[in-house]
């Protein structure tokens, strides 16, 4: 999705000029150009007086590619080549720095950073440009369509001047009421393959800071002791063993009884005293259920009638046509917690800054979450809080919890002491695995009717799985007649065209904490609907792939979907796979995308899969970045495959088994042996790319393996279910 504010009614207004140009929109939505630090009015783009321009990005980078999107537009419309232009992540302020697409709050979500920015960050651009142009053309007495400005100069009518010569002069003048965006064919940066990502050679020779990195003077590290089963509180705790290890400094049990920390002077010394802890709990509230047992109440759940009827259709319509069908197809899923397991586990500094406020140091995916949480705990005003937003060694939604919960964490940990030292909260990968937020368990249930000549007559879908949404402060956003949209996202509103659909969904306890994941309720639902259809199509004698464009008919979004759906099998030379090779095909919408991708493997289930070639065709509107399009497809695709292949987190007596990589194994660069992504070209406005690239990869892999095996994995992860890989 896309916001397009009108030009004329977002521009506006300048204020009074010195060495500083900041253009940007102003709290009511309008853009002002102001100068000086300290008139600046949520500004995206800064310029010096010495030539220096600075894009300011609203979207913190996890590795998805915001810095250089953003980066690029601002570059774009100026005219600048991208080694012109720096960039700065913008302060916590909802009120400036919104996400056009959440309302009025700041945070990077949703694959919705290059949607919800594209106007945006353009016409910041290009009101830039303008000024400079209108103050250049006023120096030298010239009509300003005389003049451009080009790699950073301002030429015509016989003169130049780089534009840090006309920052001050441009900041006495008015906004232009509705600046020229750059034509598509004026393009030399938007579209671009040879532009690379502006973040590659800071993280490449580990100048790049990430939260990780913090260590502030006198700061202590705190670690925290935490119990094995969700919901269990401290009642007690003894650290005379912890008080002989060096480095050691105290313990206190956080305000909320949900765990004590221990203070160290580093790392190694928090962990070693927090080992060296004995903790009594009261798990009288505590999740005590094994995971068989979760499995087994969502899967009864699908027999049973569903809560809510999720498109409003007749059930009695859908099971009338399938008990009229020549033939039904059905299978039922299910789908284990999973954790989200980012490369730089959680880590945040707090500390108190000299005019009595609180300084947060946090790769901060959703910075007004924990701004307000701070401000709460520490009952100080919005403005006495700070957060310092730096690199995330990924995310994949972790950092985003609606309770803010690593940041309150750490405030409470900081509020328990005398504040004089820093406190820097790291999570060790177990906690990561063992005390984190999960993708929630689900269970699916589906017939398909067929008549006698193949075609789709009834499609019944049951849906039984932990709400994301309810309870939480996101819940107005999603949930809307008692269905978390989270939960159902890809069947109801799937672009396939599917005669006699009836979708119902049942809410289940929650095991655990949980959390959007990659790509959230396509997770599932992508496999779900794509490995359905390829049943459907074999059990009607028909290819796959044609199968799916007779569903694919009817308006631009089947247009787009099937267009993908083309390209990949065109280019994967579908049906025309090697001697020894099958494969299978997905493709899926998500976040306003369609991606569709063909897995081609070796081998078979039981004497081991090898995985020899995925390949992906994207249209996400226009690519702003195609580099950064294809980087996160194929991250993307990787990171569906590899939870699909083995992982899972299982639960014995409510306490989570597994504790780091060896038995919560990530895709390793084996398992996949190439990748090729083709980008279909649009002219459209951009959408998403961070997720979805994940949700066809696995169904596609699934497809493959029964077209190699005649098995069909309801059940993940593939491997515990009959899927041996080599």
């Amino acid at each position: 999705m896309t916001v397009n504010t009108s030009r004329r009614g977002f521009l506006k207004g300048a204020a009074a000029a010195t060495a500083v140009l900041m253009v940007g929109a102003r709290p009511d939505g309008a853009i002002a150009a102001a100068s000086g630090e300290s008139a600046m009015l949520n500004p995206f783009v800064k310029i010096g007086s010495d030539g220096s321009v600075t894009a300011i990005v609203k979207h913190f980078e996890k590795g998805q590619g915001p810095a250089t999107g953003l980066t690029t537009l601002i570059a774009e419309e100026i005219g600048l080549r991208m080694d012109q232009i720096g960039y700065e992540f913008a302060p916590s302020n909802p009120a400036l720095y919104n996400n056009l697409l959440f309302g009025q709050f700041q945070g990077t979500g949703g694959s919705t950073a290059m949607a919800n920015s594209f106007q945006q960050y353009r016409t910041a651009g290009a009101a830039a440009r303008e000024m400079l142009l209108n103050a250049a053309a006023q120096a030298w007495s010239v009509d300003a369509s005389e003049l451009t400005l080009d790699e950073g100069v301002i030429a015509g009518a016989g003169q130049s001047a780089p534009l840090g010569d006309l920052v001050a002069a441009a900041a006495e003048l008015e906004a232009p009421a509705e600046p020229r965006l750059k034509d598509p064919s004026e393009f030399r940066l938007i579209g671009n393959t040879e532009v690379r990502r502006v973040d590659s050679a800071i993280k490449g020779n580990g100048t790049a800071q990430y939260a990780m990195d913090v260590h502030l003077p006198n700061q202590m590290v705190t670690m925290i002791k935490r119990p094995e089963q969700r919901g269990a509180l401290v009642t007690g705790f003894d650290d005379s063993a912890a008080q002989g290890i060096k480095g050691y400094i105290m313990s206190q049990t956080l305000p909320n009884n949900a765990g004590v920390a221990v203070y160290a002077e580093n790392t190694w010394a928090a962990m070693q005293s927090r080992d060296a802890l004995e903790v009594e709990w009261d798990v009288s509230a505590a999740e005590t259920r094994d995971s068989e047992q979760i499995k087994a109440e969502i899967m009864a759940a699908l027999d049973a009638e569903p809560e809510y009827n999720v498109n409003k259709t007749d059930a009695a319509a859908t099971l009338a046509a399938l008990d009229g069908a020549a033939q039904v197809v059905e299978q039922s899923f299910y789908f284990p917690l999973l954790a989200h397991a980012p490369m730089e586990p959680l880590t945040c500094t707090i500390q108190a800054t000299e005019d009595g406020g609180i300084l947060l140091h946090d790769g901060c995916q959703f910075p007004t979450g924990p701004h307000l949480a701070l401000s709460q705990i520490f009952e100080l005003p919005m403005e006495k809080i700070q957060i310092n937003t730096m690199f995330a060694g990924g995310s994949f939604g972790r950092r985003a919890t609606p309770d803010a919960d690593y940041q309150v964490e750490a405030a409470l940990a900081f509020i328990v002491t005398d504040r004089t030292r820093p406190v820097k909260l790291v999570w060790s990968r177990e906690d990561d695995l063992r005390s984190g937020y999960y993708r929630p368990a689900f269970g699916h249930k589906v017939r398909v009717g067929l008549d006698a000549d193949g075609n789709i007559v009834g499609w019944d879908h049951r849906i039984a799985g932990q709400s994301i949404m309810k309870g939480t402060a996101f819940e107005d956003f999603s949930v809307h007649d008692g269905v978390d949209h989270s939960s159902v996202e890809g069947t109801s509103d799937s672009p396939y065209q599917i005669p006699g659909g009836f979708f119902g969904l049942t809410d289940t306890k929650k095991a655990t904490s949980t959390l959007w994941w990659r790509s959230v309720g396509h997770t599932h639902t992508a496999y779900v609907m794509e490995v359905m259809m390829d049943m459907a199509a074999r059990a009607a004698g028909q290819d796959p792939v044609e199968f799916r464009l007779r569903y694919l008919t009817g308006g631009a979004d089947q247009d787009r979907m099937a267009g993908v759906l083309k390209l990949a099998a065109e280019k994967a030379g579908w049906g025309n796979a090697p001697a020894g090779r099958a494969q299978g095909i997905a493709v899926h919408k998500s976040f306003g995308s369609y991606v569709a991708e063909v897995a081609e493997i070796s081998g078979n289930a039981e004497d081991g899969v090898k995985i020899e070639r995925i390949t992906c065709a994207v249209d996400c509107g226009l690519a702003v970045n195609p580099d950064v399009v294809k980087a996160q497809m194929e991250g993307g695709i990787g990171y569906g495959i590899g939870h699909v292949m083995r992982d899972q987190i299982t639960l014995t007596s409510g306490a989570v088994d597994q504790f780091n990589f060896p038995d919560y194994e990530p895709l390793r660069i084996g398992d996949i042996a190439a990748i090729d992504v083709h980008i279909v070209p649009s002219a459209e406005a951009p959408t998403g790319v961070g997720e979805p690239g994940t949700p066809p990869a696995a169904p596609a892999l699934a497809n493959a393996i029964a077209a190699a095996s005649d098995l069909r994995v309801g059940n993940l992860p593939m491997a515990e279910n009959g899927v041996a890989f080599v």
